[in-house]
């Protein structure tokens, strides 16, 4: 059984590995593969409106964030950054993560949710946001650096949750 519930500063320790591995591997996020734990922590953490984390059997196997995807008048839509362990993929993780997220950001009062860059060789993800209820509203081209297959497209994803 998955539970989703908030992350705080201590619980870093555990959801550091599992950023740490997708940030390294550099193919879903455009933050430096040798990203420092200060750092990660400051954009995973600190920035984001909320922080959560799934766990299972007391272990975390993914986490997800949620802020605002602009300031001011764009405040209304908001942006979520998700990570499933490695060992803990295929087990529905990143849809609960997903549908979690839609709840809270509506919760939060946000009209509408936004993923800035898909990496489009990323196509578990793609498929997974579009059962979810996305849709690509823009491709921009060659706009990912993938570290073994180079500049990539990548996608804006959008839902209107209102």
């Amino acid at each position: 059984m998955i539970e989703i519930k908030p992350a705080g500063p201590k619980d870093f320790e555990n959801i550091w590995p599992i950023i740490q591995e997708a940030f390294q591997k550099g193919d879903t996020y455009a933050f430096s593969p040798a990203i420092t734990r200060k750092e990660a922590f400051k954009i995973w953490m600190e920035a984001p409106l909320a922080t959560y984390m799934a766990v299972c059997d007391g272990i975390i196997v993914g986490t997800y964030f949620i802020k605002a995807n602009q300031p001011a008048l764009g405040a209304h839509v908001c942006n979520a950054g998700y990570i499933v362990s490695t060992t803990s993929r295929g087990r529905g993780i990143g849809r609960s993560l997903c549908l979690h997220s839609l709840a809270e950001a509506r919760k939060l009062g946000f009209k509408a949710m936004q993923y800035n860059l898909v990496v489009s060789t990323n196509t578990i993800a793609v498929k997974l946001w579009q059962s979810c209820g996305f849709k690509i509203i823009g491709t921009l081209p060659k706009a990912f650096n993938h570290v073994e297959k180079g500049l990539v497209d990548a996608f804006v994803m959008y839902q209107w949750l209102a």
